[in-house]
């Protein structure tokens, strides 16, 4: 537990991120966790956070070791995507029950359950996942591991990130040093070249990384790993030997990036894939970190043509859809590194911005949104569903980019909405990815369905009743008993 202490600590203390710097000594010991409103959802804890960010890794063996219920709340909670191996789509638990607590039987049965998968699947890995109830009892499960890694002759990896301990970012970033103390580093690929990259922080949520990975492929540039999107785990143990780095999401795993490049002297910077001109952005200072790290400067030029391809056939493609479009409002409630990626994209083709959230955003991200916008009175920390709901039913913004948790505000207030979030069924990052984005929101706005939805309801807008009067006693009862349910009588219905 002290090891645990101290790598809170030290990821309280990440002198890379810009908003830690600003806090004094007592403010960064506190982490960057708020304090809780009264009857509003906490959000997903560390061992939540962790798993998000080692999950897709996808040929490896997730193992949580706690009572059922920790594996069946956080399986597949993220649309990841693999284009091989689907070992990670199974679920594997310890299934701790009151009788291994009071026994102490924990560490043997977690023991026992690593030696059935390592006989049943035989995979490259294994990663043990600590949770609130097997921490609290004691179990060591860095012990475990090591004599387990030593018995089966596989790599046994604690990823030490019990609930208890703190939010879901703090522990997508203790997932970073569990990367780092036991996983990177310890391969050595045969095939190092000069124009390999590592991505970090992109999940490939619906698949939308395959988007931006053919665009890298055409100018020689070779993904040594994408952590933790489709990821393998011999690529993930010999991404020390990568010449550069991007940062996709830095409040997850900046912590990772900048021990990185203080080991291995891998430089990085962070970018977006969302959005033509951030999508540009991003392979330009990819292809520039790479020159820096010795590549051919030829990478420089082939870079622009393969841009300056690539926007005119996306610009072309928009085209269509900008008339219907142009002047559209949208009220973006997500965080990250959407708040402002999205904006800038959104805003590329004509699309007027309402509101951003900033919640989940970092200082960098807040000022991105300021140059973007130009000025901060469309930035929103909070906002209750109150507040929310008020704004989309009075028709100040015509349609909602968000998560599903908040889908039913907008659908309340009869205004239509996107998914933007990790339950997202269609991919947007890169070039394709944001005429499919543009795509989507032109189908939600325009769906025939808002029309009708908003029209007055048939019982508060009836013919006359009186020229269909009734021609039988059954039809008489049939008619008085809607009568009697809507509230009114026949002298009530008039033309609509």
């Amino acid at each position: 537990m002290s090891s645990l202490r101290a790598k809170i600590q030290d990821v309280f203390n990440e002198p890379a991120c810009e908003q830690n710097r600003g806090k004094d000594a007592k403010a960064r010991k506190e982490g960057c966790s708020k304090p809780l409103t009264p009857g509003a959802a906490a959000g997903g804890c560390a061992f939540d956070g962790a798993k998000i960010v080692l999950q897709p890794i996808t040929d490896v063996a997730h193992l949580i070791h706690a009572p059922l219920a920790c594996e069946g709340n956080s399986w597949d909670n993220r649309g990841a995507a693999s284009s091989g191996p689907t070992l990670w789509r199974t679920s594997f638990t310890t299934d701790l029950t009151e009788l291994d607590v009071v026994m102490g039987r924990g560490e043997r049965k977690l023991f026992k359950a690593i030696r059935e998968i390592q006989e049943a699947y035989g995979p490259p890995a294994i990663f043990v996942y600590a949770t609130c109830v097997t921490a609290l009892i004691g179990d060591d499960i860095e012990a475990v591991c090591k004599r387990a890694a030593e018995k089966f002759g596989l790599p046994v990896v604690p990823v030490n990130a019990p609930g208890f301990v703190g939010s879901k970012n703090l522990g997508n970033k203790l997932a970073g040093e569990a990367l780092l103390e036991h996983v990177i580093g310890t391969a050595e690929p045969d095939d190092a070249g000069l124009y390999d990259i590592n991505i970090l922080g992109e999940f490939n949520l619906s698949g939308e990384f395959w988007l931006v990975k053919p665009l890298l492929d055409r100018l020689g540039i070779r993904v040594r790993a994408c952590i933790p999107g489709d990821a393998r785990y011999l690529d993930i143990a010999s991404a020390h030997r990568a010449r550069a780095a991007m940062m996709v999401c830095s409040t997850a795993l900046i912590n990772l990036a900048r021990k990185m490049e203080q080991r291995w002297d891998i430089p990085f910077f962070e970018g977006s894939f969302y959005g033509i001109t951030d999508t540009s952005e991003a392979l330009r200072q990819i292809s520039q970190l790479l020159v820096k790290k010795g590549a051919d400067p030829q990478i420089l030029g082939r870079t622009e043509a393969l841009i300056a391809d690539e926007e005119a056939i996306a610009w072309k493609k928009l085209a269509a859809y900008r008339p219907r479009l142009e002047g559209k409002r949208v009220l973006l409630n997500t965080g990250g590194v959407k708040s402002w990626s999205v904006v800038h994209a959104l805003m590329e083709i004509g699309i007027e911005i309402v509101g951003t959230s900033v919640k989940k955003s970092t200082v960098e991200d807040k000022e991105r949104i300021k140059q973007i916008l130009k000025d901060d009175n469309h930035m929103f920390e909070r906002m209750t569903p109150r507040e929310l709901y008020a704004m989309l039913s009075e028709h100040k913004a015509d349609i909602m980019l968000s998560g599903g948790r908040t889908q039913f505000i907008a659908l309340k207030a009869k205004t239509p909405w996107l998914d933007i979030n990790q339950e997202r069924q269609h991919p947007y990052a890169g070039y394709d990815g944001m005429v499919e984005l543009v795509r989507q929101i032109e189908l939600a706005i325009h769906n025939p369905i808002w029309c009708q939805l908003r029209e007055p309801a048939p019982w508060d807008c009836q013919p006359a009743v009186r020229e269909q009067l009734p021609r039988t006693k059954s039809e008489a009862v049939t008619l008085h008993a809607v009568q009697e349910l809507a509230g009114t009588t026949a002298d009530d219905f008039g033309e609509c």
